[in-house]
């Protein structure tokens, strides 16, 4: 039987992904491990090798399409194995197929099966918090893929589909609709007129006002556009990377209660230090001659001085769950990077204990591999805390929204001088704030500014970092 090439799963977070690149031809001859394709999902390009040898027939993932994980995108044929014309029918199409003859004999009624995923336990993806209610309602995959993304609440949907369970047409009807209640109590009044009885959706009739009175919220494509003259704009798809990042987003902020605290840290014994060790760096022999074997950067001193406060304050070294507080032994801080079409983070793993050269030789390996999207999942998955730096762009304060499961991110702005008053007298200083966004559910108040004194204290006295 010929072996099923599929779509792997190779992020924790990972619903669909996209073929960048085939390197190997429809009636190929393919050896086991083999590169057969790369896929490109919304973090990373990974090559995909082949699971068997044999004779590639049956390709049916083109290039450029989301394409459902799990999903056949080809067939390997062993050497002389009979091909028909048709691709071979997978074990689920089989047994799917299998029960819609059995269904159609027992009632006399042809039905025409929907191309519907197999519906898993109800439970979230990995890597995303549920939102609330999600777990207690059913719903298809695709379903809950497209309220996750669109920011509702499953339990406010009544579903149209076998034993209620919310399809897409449910999430396109509210999605559609200018007002939620509307499309619920209709729903609600169709289903019960059919004979079976469903409790009214939780939804509100009337929505909270909005920013321009009389303006019904905008819920889909369609209600933006018609704003606009046509013409008048370029649509642009999103791409994987966008959407992930527009639903972590919307997670992170409709989830966690954001607390932020700013303070302001002087760098002038930072600067100094850093041109002390960098002066002193010594020179290794390269392809362009000689150069320093490390170059330390503020941020690399920022990245170090977070994990050793963070080892200082231990219970701000944390991440939140319905059950318990996890407590981390280590402090691996991430570290956002811009890249083309969005940003990740790559992690600086127990930075706390790491050299500052190391940290910044790292970071840079890093950083580089994540422009050309070669980062290894378990290169930015995970993480104790994050830090953000916009100082490059002359940006002087902002927050930073939390990255779970993170619960502090680090928002740093730029150094500039700043006249200060000391015993009395003013002062020039260069000064750079920093703001700390805490997840209040683990950190307090209290508890996130004795992270962020801390932070301060080796900042302002940098030598801390060197022993």
């Amino acid at each position: 039987m010929p072996t099923e090439v599929i779509l792997p799963k190779v992020d924790m977070d990972m619903a669909t992904g996209q073929i960048s690149r085939w390197f190997a031809e429809e009636g190929a001859t393919v050896k086991k491990g083999d590169v057969l394709f790369e896929i490109e999902t919304d973090k990373a390009a990974m090559e995909i090798d082949a699971p068997a040898s044999g004779v590639l027939r049956d390709v049916t993932g083109k290039e450029g399409v989301d394409i459902a994980v799990g999903s056949a995108v080809a067939w390997i044929y062993a050497d002389g194995e009979a091909y028909g014309d048709k691709a071979p029918i997978s074990p689920l199409e089989g047994e799917m197929s299998t029960k819609s003859t059995e269904g159609v004999a027992s009632e006399g009624t042809a039905l025409a099966l929907s191309p519907v995923e197999p519906t898993p336990p109800d439970r979230p993806l990995a890597g995303h918090p549920p939102l609330e209610g999600e777990g207690k309602t059913r719903a298809t995959p695709l379903a809950r893929r497209l309220a996750r993304e669109a920011g509702l609440n499953l339990s406010g949907i009544s579903g149209t589909g076998p034993h209620g369970r919310v399809v897409k047409a449910d999430i396109d009807a509210v999605l559609s609709s200018p007002l939620e209640g509307e499309v619920s109590a209709k729903r609600t009044e169709g289903v019960a007129s059919g004979g079976t009885a469903f409790a009214p959706s939780p939804v509100e009739a009337t929505p909270p006002a909005g920013p321009s009175a009389g303006h019904p919220p905008l819920k889909g494509e369609g209600d933006v556009l018609k704003l606009f003259e046509e013409g008048s704009y370029e649509l642009v798809p999103h791409d994987n990377m966008r959407k992930t990042i527009a639903r972590r987003l919307v997670d992170a902020k409709t989830t966690i209660p954001h607390f932020y605290l700013t303070l302001d840290c002087e760098l002038d014994a930072l600067l100094a230090l850093r041109t002390q060790l960098n002066a002193a760096a010594p020179v290794k022999k390269t392809d362009k001659g000689e150069a320093p074997v490390y170059k330390l950067s503020v941020n690399d001193m920022v990245i170090k001085a977070m994990a050793m406060a963070l080892k200082a304050v231990p219970d701000a070294n944390a991440s939140w769950t319905e059950s318990a507080m996890v407590k981390h032994r280590h402090a691996d801080v991430g570290v956002a990077v811009s890249i083309p079409g969005g940003l990740i983070t790559p992690i600086i793993r127990h930075a706390d204990e790491k050299t500052l050269s190391v940290i910044s030789n790292e970071m840079k390996d890093l950083a580089s591999r994540a422009r050309s999207r070669k980062l290894k999942p378990e290169e930015y998955q995970g993480g104790t805390t994050a830090v953000s730096n916009l100082g490059m762009f002359g940006i002087k304060d902002f927050a930073a929204v939390i990255n779970p499961p993170h619960a502090t991110i680090l928002a740093v702005g730029a150094g500039e001088e700043r006249a200060v008053v000391k015993n009395g007298e003013i002062k020039i200083a260069t000064v750079m704030s920093v703001t700390l966004s805490t997840d209040h559910r683990a950190v307090d108040g209290a508890l996130g500014a004795e992270l962020l004194v801390a932070f301060k204290k080796l900042i302002e006295n940098p030598m801390g970092m060197l022993v």
